[in-house]
């Protein structure tokens, strides 16, 4: 005869006890991860954007000019051209740089928000990480006040093109100090 008194396995009410409590480890976890996520993204364009600027002060120093764009902005946005990432700054891949790297949030699908843009005259330039939706100042921290030496005054929100004066940013730039206003 069999005997049924020994039961392997768990209940019902103990498998929803076990799904109960990984559901609360992940509802608290997950924002956790989010963030760091976000702080990493963070972390890629502004070591983008020193990056760029490194490379067009190498350019500079063989040259004696800047990447010109004739004065026009060149951007991977569709806006600014719809431009391939090496050629938003002409002539500076691979010699002086080995890519030009792209936003970590850029898409097709929103060609218009979280883009490289850049602009020169051969004597002054700007490289501007574009339209950063995630950056906004309405957005949790890190956002675009978490690096107030990459606000771009020019997107600020403000009257003055030439001094961070406004209350909404949304774009970080590096400059020659004769762009600062583009």
């Amino acid at each position: 005869m069999f005997s049924f008194t020994n039961k392997k396995g768990f209940t019902l009410v103990e498998l929803m006890v076990v799904i109960s409590i990984i559901g609360l480890l992940t509802a608290i976890i997950l924002p956790s991860f989010n963030a760091a996520r976000k702080t990493s993204r963070v972390g890629q364009r502004v070591s983008n954007m020193k990056q760029v600027q490194a490379a067009l002060e190498f350019y500079y120093s063989a040259n004696h000019a800047y990447p010109s764009t004739g004065g026009q902005w060149f951007g991977t946005c569709s806006a600014f051209g719809g431009y391939a990432a090496n050629a938003v700054v002409p002539g500076l891949v691979p010699t002086y740089i080995a890519a030009i790297p792209t936003d970590p949030q850029f898409s097709l699908n929103d060609p218009n928000h979280n883009c490289y843009i850049y602009r020169s005259d051969g004597i002054d330039w700007a490289f501007v990480d574009f339209n950063v939706t995630e950056l906004f100042v309405t957005q949790s921290l890190p956002n675009m006040n978490s690096y107030p030496e990459l606000i771009d005054p020019a997107r600020d929100g403000g009257s003055n093109n030439s001094i961070v004066d406004g209350s909404y940013p949304t774009s970080w730039k590096v400059s020659s100090p004769g762009a600062i206003s583009w």
